[in-house]
């Protein structure tokens, strides 16, 4: 069933790609290609040869281009073409390979991939003439661009790298539903891990080629309570089992910007499948990025930290999500994909 507005599936993206609406500076084809770029209900964004050292974030605002509001914040460039290494505590922006031309009537937004949140990695997509981080207008007309700001370990980065991925959605955002996510903080065993500061480089190309314990540490059950502490950055597990239908996509949402104590979940954005069929129908858990603030502040077991946002696809894409490999599909607790079990 087809319907006039909502998010894009695959297959629509792949027509915007034929028709030029999306295009690029490299070939998206071969190894880097079509049937790893692009998921159920969005497009993965490759980095770019270059990136620019930055002394703050900006954004560039109606009437100019990021490159142009660059020059005022710009420290130094560097090339990615061999790979280098992105810092914890420093902000780069990165021009990325993709393009838009986009028809009047449709608009884009962006987010980070799953795994680059669970690494602490804070990314945004930045258009030319943007008032807001993440947003593409409907009919733009111009290139991309990422910032990204690592918080906890350093990243070794290469062009063609795919830290953000891109949605495209016709009309305006219409709630079909919403549910409530709450933390998981009373199972047997580990119930999360909290981030070891100073640890490794992380090579974004090394998917599990990294030692778990060398980088994080587990945490066990005390009571289902967990005390955050300031700045320290927590993979933790939801209670409730998430299943995505195949004609919906879902966007984790704060459930309360006023709590104000801790900033849950980077990657918020769930594609159609997610978690169907998984563990015999039950579906899968979502995975909570957790960042505590300011002071330290007291987690229990089910308090509610974000909300899960409902919305209409156009139709039901080709593929749904895990049906092709995905190293989240059914998961339970689960760090990112760099990391061995």
């Amino acid at each position: 069933m087809s319907r006039k507005n909502g998010i894009l599936p695959e297959q629509a993206i792949r027509a915007l790609i034929d028709d030029g609406a999306v295009s690029a500076s490299a070939p998206m084809g071969g190894e880097d290609g079509l049937p790893t770029q692009i998921q159920p209900a969005s497009l993965d964004l490759r980095l770019g040869t270059v990136a620019y050292r930055m002394r703050a974030s900006f954004l560039p605002g109606a009437g100019r281009s990021v490159m142009d509001a660059a020059k005022d914040v710009v420290m130094h460039k560097i090339d990615l073409t061999a790979g280098a290494v992105l810092e914890t505590g420093c902000v780069y922006l990165v021009p990325l390979q993709e393009s838009l031309n986009l028809p009047k009537s449709l608009a884009a937004s962006a987010n980070p991939k799953s795994s680059t949140g669970r690494l602490d990695v804070f990314t945004r997509v930045i258009a030319d003439g943007a008032d807001a981080f993440d947003r593409v207008d409907a009919g733009y007309n111009g290139p991309l661009y990422v910032e990204i700001a690592p918080r906890t370990f350093s990243i070794l980065v290469r062009p063609g790298d795919r830290l953000v991925q891109m949605r495209f959605r016709r009309g305006v955002l219409k709630e079909l539903s919403t549910q409530t996510v709450s933390i998981d903080l009373n199972g047997a065993g580990v119930i999360g891990y909290r981030a070891k500061r100073h640890a490794g480089l992380v090579d974004l190309l090394k998917v599990g080629g990294h030692v778990a314990l060398d980088y994080w540490e587990p945490l066990v059950a005390r009571g289902g309570t967990l005390v955050l502490d300031p700045e320290e950055f927590y993979i933790l597990a939801s209670k409730e089992a998430v299943s995505i239908p195949e004609d919906q996509a879902a966007e984790m949402a704060p459930i309360a910007p006023e709590i104000g104590e801790f900033r849950a979940h980077y990657a918020g954005f769930f594609d159609p499948g997610f978690g169907v069929d998984a563990a015999g129908g039950a579906g899968s858990r979502a995975v909570l990025e957790v960042r505590g603030r300011d002071v330290p502040f007291i987690l229990r077991d089910g308090q509610p930290v974000a909300k899960l946002v409902y919305e209409t696809m156009t139709e039901t894409p080709a593929a749904l999500y895990g049906q092709n490999g995905s190293h989240y599909q059914a998961q339970g607790l689960r760090l990112s994909k760099h990391f061995k079990d």
